[in-house]
């Protein structure tokens, strides 16, 4: 099993839930790509951090597993989900996108192993408040968009203020069956 981030779902509304994200980190990479690449194209730096492409060496207290291996090197346990944001870029053109793996709980920006890539970044993310729709299916440009559109439009009628720009999250590898894949689109909202 791949750990979850966690939230606590606040209120569930017609067309999307309304969940409080506590603070987290991820390991994060920019890239220039097409809408529908982007993820492809930052995937294996991320893996290979995840994977011990990293110094540290030292011992990490967590639930998520981790194995540590001899030398300055750590594997870290695969989190879900996988965070894209960036403009829909609505013609399939080229933007500057930022993928990140969401880290295991109980690492901080201070004790999270530091990459070996220079590509690759670590970020604390304070929490916040955010209304979620989920979607099954593919994660295409085409499928976040709508369904981001939808979000917003419920958004309005439910007389919830965006913040910043949305999150498009994929929970699935690619060798899942397209129609059991898990998606959200995640938009930070303003406190009532």
């Amino acid at each position: 099993m791949t750990e979850q981030q966690p939230y606590e779902s606040v209120r569930r509304y017609p067309h999307f839930e309304l969940r409080r994200y506590p603070d987290y980190v991820v390991a994060e990479v920019a890239v220039s790509a097409e809408f529908d690449r982007a993820g492809n194209v930052a995937f294996r730096r991320l893996f290979n951090y995840i994977s011990g492409s990293n110094t540290g060496g030292a011992k990490l207290a967590m639930t998520a597993p981790v194995v540590q291996e001899a030398g300055q090197s750590q594997k870290l346990a695969m989190t879900a989900p996988v965070i894209q944001a960036g403009p829909l870029s609505g013609g399939g053109g080229s933007a500057e996108f930022v993928v990140a793996f969401v880290l295991p709980a109980g690492l901080t920006a201070e004790t999270a192993p530091v990459p070996t890539d220079p590509t690759v970044k670590i970020r604390a993310v304070p929490g916040s408040l955010a209304a979620v729709l989920r979607f099954s299916g593919r994660g295409s440009e085409a499928n976040f968009e709508r369904r981001n559109n939808g979000l917003q439009a419920a958004l309005s009628l439910a007389g919830l203020t965006p913040l910043g720009a949305p999150r498009f999250a994929r929970f699935d590898p690619p060798f899942k069956p397209w129609f059991l894949r898990h998606n959200e689109v995640v938009q930070d909202v303003r406190e009532a």
